[in-house]
């Protein structure tokens, strides 16, 4: 490793100042919400993540600390040090305190790495209310803090480590890097809170795409420290084997691995029974969650390979029909490519989408002459999977048919509405809503108590249909979806525009019991599989009506939570309350639902978002598919922690 002694101060190479970050903190971090603090604590782990990948590090640390920080460590070569002339100051000030400065511009010190812009650790530093830096090298333990970004001193020696945690797996002799930050709240006014699952989904992903590394991590915020440790030797076989543990697959997983023009592609894939594409795609272990030039590639290899391989079956009528979509539904894959990190281009400081043109054609190549192969030696695998293919067409040509089948009718027509909507006076989306609400009782309180001007209510008649693995034929053969599907106005399946949804709001009001509960998930799952682009935007809630009215004499109060009603029964003047338990929205008069549930001054509505997409895609397989066994287990697992409601 010779780069180990040349890495200095000459190698970091600063293009521009700090002054821009607090300013627009989310023009370099995305946003100041959950995912802009936690994608802080990821610049620095890819920091680490890129002395591994340069094959300097076999360690990444990642603690959580009882006042709000997190410490990140490596046992990597360290920040250099040395003093940088032309700045007369040391180059770890430099690389902390200075946009656009780091070992990753002339490409010499890292040929591999996650970091574009250099702009990683400074812009941590300056979110940062305090941040210290430890470096050690040469034997020595180098030390600098910063406040919002700015040094309170020069780069000092100390005689020993600044964190005792650390001490028992790292000394002197080892080299590396240490950073703790604790977020600042004068940026991330939501939330400085780093939640522990989210981490460990981030770091398990990096295990299994860097799979000669360990990862550690230590929740020192609980009484009993919790800790975790990740090391995959089967890289992103193991990431798509456990992507559909709970799934049925059609053939084995087929490995790809490539090499050309300095970049190295890695695709694992197989095609399972869920009715659309999961794919995932990574570079230089960076996860792009728009994908980019690199999934274009992958795509359209898949595509030529599979309609290549099907002019080849003689009688197969349908081959000439195939499309891009048949070929893609139920496909799930984990895409990664490595490549110098000079030449890399994202579109977006938060790198979620590849940019270099480049990499789409020798994606394509590589994953097309693999696979051509594989088709050739696995004739079985190739026939299970175009069977698998030729299913998706006759579908698609079902849906599509019953689909013009309904706009033959006109049912689609925008002034052919649902009888049971009371749709609301206003035409503008963005003020309207829609609530979804269980059963004509509770529905007519909706009515009666609603604000005509801006809220529309629909009722629904019982358990809607479960589509997890419905198709659209079926989805709008049936009334109560077909209703909810007319009166939103934006499509389904091909034809969705989400521009064209009549309310920005759309609002699930169910019973606070497991009849309402289930109603609820068969709504999830609708939205999630058939409508995700509603989620995406954040036009999803889910209303919170109270679970209990609190009355003592003439003064009554409302309580959404356990918790809540406690206080308040304690907060009484004599403690005689009255307490009555809710169990349905239709045992409210019209005023009562207004004031607690649809009153947007008084009402708690949760927004459905989507933090893990590959989680949710999980959780919806287990809790909706067809599997007895993954639900029973996960049943079994959660049950301790269930709210009982006898």
């Amino acid at each position: 490793m010779d780069n180990k002694k040349n890495y200095t101060g000459s190698q970091i190479v600063v293009l521009e100042g700090l002054a821009p970050v607090r300013k627009r903190p989310a023009m370099y971090i995305g946003s100041t919400d959950s995912t802009g603090l936690h994608h802080c604590l990821y610049e620095i782990i890819d920091n680490s993540i890129d002395e591994a990948l340069s094959g300097y590090a076999n360690n990444v640390w990642v603690i959580l600390n009882p006042d709000g920080s997190a410490t990140v460590a490596d046992d990597g070569r360290g920040i250099p040090v040395d003093i940088m002339p032309q700045f007369k100051k040391s180059a770890l000030e430099i690389v902390m305190t200075k946009l656009h400065a780091g070992g990753k511009f002339d490409g010499n010190a890292y040929k591999v790495s996650g970091g574009l812009h250099g702009v990683g650790s400074s812009v941590v530093n300056a979110l940062a209310e305090y941040l210290w830096v430890e470096v050690r090298r040469d034997n020595k333990y180098y030390y600098q803090e910063y406040r919002r970004g700015v040094p309170r001193a020069d780069v000092s020696v100390k005689k020993d480590s600044q964190n005792d945690f650390l001490k028992k797996f790292l000394s002197v002799k080892d080299t590396g890097t240490t950073t703790t930050f604790k977020p600042d709240q004068e940026i991330f006014k939501q939330t400085t809170k780093f939640n522990t699952d989210t981490i460990k989904k981030s770091l398990k992903n990096r295990a299994y795409l860097t799979p000669d590394i360990f990862f550690h991590l230590y929740d020192l915020r609980e009484e009993k420290p919790i800790e975790y440790h990740y090391f995959f030797e089967g890289g992103i076989v193991s990431m798509l084997r456990s992507m559909n543990q709970n799934r049925e697959v059609v053939h084995p997983i087929i490995y790809i691995k490539g090499e050309e023009e300095d970049k190295v592609v890695e695709v694992a894939m197989q095609y399972t029974d869920i009715n659309k594409e999961s794919v995932v795609s990574f570079v230089n272990v960076i996860n792009t969650a728009e994908g980019g030039t690199h999934l274009a590639g992958f795509r359209s290899a898949i595509t030529r390979t599979i309609k290549d391989y099907a002019s080849t079956i003689e009688n197969l009528k349908e081959k000439e029909d195939i499309s891009g979509d048949d070929t893609r539904d139920g496909l799930t894959a984990v895409i990664s490519i490595k490549m110098p990190s000079k030449d890399l281009q994202f579109e977006g400081q938060t790198k979620s989408k590849l940019g270099n043109s480049e990499v789409q054609p020798v994606v394509a190549k590589i994953v097309r002459e693999v696979l051509e192969t594989y088709f050739e030696e696995h004739p079985q695998d190739a026939r299970a999977i175009l069977a698998k293919i030729l299913l998706s067409l006759k579908a698609r040509k079902a849906a599509r048919a019953a689909k013009e089948a309904i706009m033959r009718k006109g049912v689609f027509d925008s002034l052919g509405l649902p009888g049971k909507l009371a749709d609301c006076q206003s035409k503008n989306p963005e003020e309207s809503e829609l609530y979804i609400v269980e059963g004509d009782s509770a529905g007519g309180s909706a009515k009666q108590g609603r604000d005509r001007h801006f809220q529309a209510i629909l009722p629904l008649r019982g358990k809607i249909l479960n589509t997890e693995k419905a198709r659209l034929e079926k989805i709008i053969e049936f009334a109560e979806l077909k209703d909810l599907v007319i009166a939103l106005g934006m499509g389904i399946g091909e034809t969705i525009k989400v521009e064209d949804c009549r309310y920005q709001r759309v609002i699930i009001m169910t019973d606070a019991d497991v009849d309402g509960a289930h109603i609820a998930t068969l709504l999830l799952t609708f939205f999630y599989r058939h409508l995700p682009e509603l989620i995406e935007k954040g036009y999803l809630y889910i209303a919170q009506p109270p679970l209990y009215k609190i009355t003592v004499g003439k003064k009554m109060e409302y309580a959404y939570t356990e918790e809540e009603k406690d206080r308040v029964v304690k907060e009484m003047p004599n403690g005689t309350a009255s307490i009555s338990r809710y169990k349905g929205l239709g045992e409210m008069n019209p005023d009562q639902l207004w004031d607690t549930t649809m009153d947007p001054k008084n009402r708690i509505l949760k927004r459905v978002n989507i933090e893990d997409g590959e989680k949710a895609d999980e959780i919806f397989t287990i809790l909706m598919g067809k599997e007895v066994a993954p639900r029973k287990k996960f049943i079994q697992t959660h049950a301790k922690t269930a709210e009982i409601d006898i």
